[in-house]
């Protein structure tokens, strides 16, 4: 898996001890010895209450197109999680260009990069 793709992951909750498979995007490419890679979960639920960081993917978009994903999402920037690439289960499609950018873009405010 690659920086930019989106997989299914299990996605692990603070909840409780648990996780389940969802999607997610991956942030970077396998990072170190232990071959871990960043990502950040997507809901199919969109909250009415978005935050500045999210990423609202539309079926009908241009930015939907390529994800894989079946139903408008939202890319939640701030829920992150570091899992080594072995635990992604699957390849659903890819961020276009367009996306990617909004991404980096929306990594910097989350970050309060300049």
């Amino acid at each position: 898996m690659t920086k930019n793709s989106i997989v299914l992951v299990p996605f692990p909750f603070n909840e409780r001890h648990t996780s389940k498979v969802r999607p997610a995007v991956c942030l970077t490419n396998k990072i170190g010895k232990q071959q871990h890679v960043i990502l950040s979960f997507i809901a199919s639920k969109i909250p009415e209450n978005t935050l500045h960081t999210d990423i609202i993917l539309r079926k009908d978009a241009k930015l939907f197109h390529g994800t894989g994903l079946f139903t408008d999402s939202v890319i939640m920037l701030h829920r992150m999680v570091t899992l080594p690439e072995s635990y992604l289960l699957r390849r659903l499609g890819f961020a276009n260009p367009e996306l990617v950018t909004i991404i980096n873009r929306k990594l910097k405010l989350l970050f309060e990069f300049k």
